[in-house]
C-alpha cells in the first residue's frame, strides 16, 4: 500500500520516468528519511531564500510608512508606523543578526521567524483597523493590510518543503486569519470572511505543491550528482562532504567512527586480460556486494578506480574488523575466470587515532591497506592482529 501510494505521489507530480523511485518519493512527504547531506544542502538552500525574502521586506515594509502618514487618521497611522519600524528591525535582524548553523533544524527556525513576523504584525495591524471606519483613500490603504496573509502563503512556494513541512508553515497563517474574524465578529461580513479563506486554502495548496516539486527536482539533481553513476556509490566528491559531516558528528558527541579502505585485489589484470567492460562488472558486483549486506547507517564511498571507503558511525575498529571480516566470509563476488573476489582493507577508528581531521584518518585507513598489500593481500589491517583467509580457502594463489 505505502509502495502504490508512492507510484501514485510520483505520478502526480508528473515526474519523469527513473526521476524518482517509488521509494525515494516517501522523502517529498517528511523530512525523515532524508540522507544528511541532502539535508544539508536544503537547509542552505532554504536559509539563502529565507534572507532573500527578509531583504525585500526589510525594504518594502517601511516604505509604505509614507502613503499611512498622508492617507490614514491619527493617532493610526502612528501605531501603524510604529508596529512597521519593529517589523523591519526583526526582518534586519534575520539578514544581519542571525548566523545559523547549515542545518534543518537551523532552516525551520529561520523560515518560523521570517513567517511569524508579517502573521504578527498583520494580527496586530487588524486589531488597530478594527475600531475605525474608513472611507475613500484610507478605507483602500486600510483593505491593502488585509492581502497579507495571501502574500504569505504565496511565498512559501519559493522553498523546497515537504508536504508535511509545508503544512506546518501553512496552519499558523491560516489560523491568524480565522483569529482576526473572531475579533471583529459582531461586524465581519462571514460570506466574504469564508470567501477570502476558501481563496487563502486554495493558494495554499499550490504553494505546497510547487515546493513539493522543487524539492523533486532537487532530489533528482542531488542523486544524480552524489552517485557514482557506475556502482550507484557515492562519488568521491560528495563522498568528502559525507566523511566531513560525519567526523564532525563523531567528534562532538564522542561516538565512535571507523573507515575501512578497500581496494580490489589484481584488479588491473582483469581490465588487461578481460577488457574493461569485465572490470566495470566487476566493479558494480563489488559495490553491490557490500551495499547489500552493510547496515543502513554505513555509507559506501568509490574512491577512485577500484578504490572504496565504508564509513562506519558508531562502530570502533574493532567491531569493523569483526563486521568486515563477515562481509568476507560472504565472499565479494568473483573474477572473469570464476575465482574468488578479493581485497585489501585498511582500517582507521577517529577516535583511537586521536584524530578529528578527515583526511588524516582516510590517509590512516590507506597506509594500513598498502600494508595489507604488502603483507599477501585479501586481508584486513587495523590497530589490531590482521585478519587474513586462508589460502586453500580462495582456491588460487594470492601472492
Amino acid at each position: 500500500m505505502r509502495l502504490f501510494h508512492s507510484t501514485m505521489l510520483v505520478k502526480l507530480l508528473g515526474l519523469l520516468p527513473g526521476e524518482l523511485s517509488p521509494t525515494e518519493a516517501i522523502w517529498l512527504v517528511s523530512p525523515r528519511p532524508h540522507m544528511q547531506l541532502m539535508g544539508n544542502r536544503r537547509a542552505q538552500m532554504i536559509l539563502n531564500r529565507v534572507r532573500l525574502f527578509a531583504s525585500l521586506f526589510a525594504v518594502l515594509t517601511p516604505l509604505w510608512m509614507f502613503v499611512d502618514l498622508l492617507v490614514l487618521p491619527n493617532p493610526l497611522a502612528w501605531h501603524l508606523v510604529l508596529l512597521r519600524i519593529g517589523a523591519t528591525a526583526c526582518f534586519s535582524f534575520i539578514l544581519f543578526g542571525y548566523k545559523p548553523e547549515i542545518t534543518l533544524m537551523s532552516a525551520w527556525r529561520g523560515m518560523a521567524m521570517l513567517f511569524a513576523i508579517p502573521t504578527v504584525f498583520y494580527m496586530v495591524s487588524y486589531l488597530l483597523l478594527t475600531p475605525y471606519h474608513l472611507n475613500g483613500a484610507s478605507a483602500a490603504v486600510g483593505t491593502g493590510y488585509a492581502f497579507l496573509p495571501f502574500i504569505l502563503l504565496a511565498g512559501i512556494s519559493i522553498f523546497p518543503l515537504t508536504l508535511f513541512e509545508s503544512l506546518i508553515f501553512v496552519l499558523p497563517i491560516l489560523v491568524a486569519h480565522i483569529l482576526a474574524g473572531y475579533f471583529r465578529f459582531p461586524v465581519v461580513d462571514w460570506p466574504s470572511f469564508w470567501g477570502a479563506f476558501w481563496l487563502q486554502g486554495l493558494i495554499a495548496g499550490v504553494a505546497a505543491l510547487a515546493g513539493v516539486c522543487q524539492l523533486a527536482f532537487m532530489i533528482a539533481l542531488v542523486l544524480q550528482a552524489v552517485r557514482d553513476p557506475l556502482t550507484g556509490a557515492f562519488s568521491r566528491r560528495s563522498g568528502e562532504e559525507v566523511i566531513h559531516l560525519q567526523c564532525m558528528l563523531a567528534s562532538r558527541s564522542g561516538h565512535p567512527l571507523s573507515v575501512a579502505f578497500f581496494d580490489i585485489d589484481h584488479f588491473k589484470s582483469i581490465n588487461d586480460t578481460f577488457g574493461h567492460h569485465q572490470g566495470d562488472q566487476v566493479l558494480q558486483q563489488f559495490a553491490q556486494a557490500l551495499c547489500d549486506r552493510v547496515r543502513q547507517g554505513d555509507i559506501l564511498i568509490r574512491w577512485g578506480g577500484e578504490e572504496f571507503l565504508l564509513l562506519m558511525p558508531n562502530t570502533d575498529c574493532q567491531q569493523a574488523m569483526q563486521a568486515l571480516q563477515r562481509l568476507r566470509n560472504h565472499g565479494f563476488g568473483r573474477r572473469p575466470d570464476d575465482t574468488l573476489l578479493t581485497a585489501s582493507i585498511g582500517v582507521a577508528d577517529l577516535q583511537e587515532e586521536g584524530s578529528h581531521d578527515w583526511q588524516t584518518l582516510v590517509d590512516i585507513a590507506d597506509h594500513r591497506m598498502y600494508l595489507a598489500k604488502q603483507m599477501g593481500r585479501d586481508r584486513i589491517i587495523g590497530t589490531t592482529k590482521p585478519l587474513v583467509l586462508p589460502a586453500a580457502e580462495l582456491g588460487y594463489n594470492l601472492l
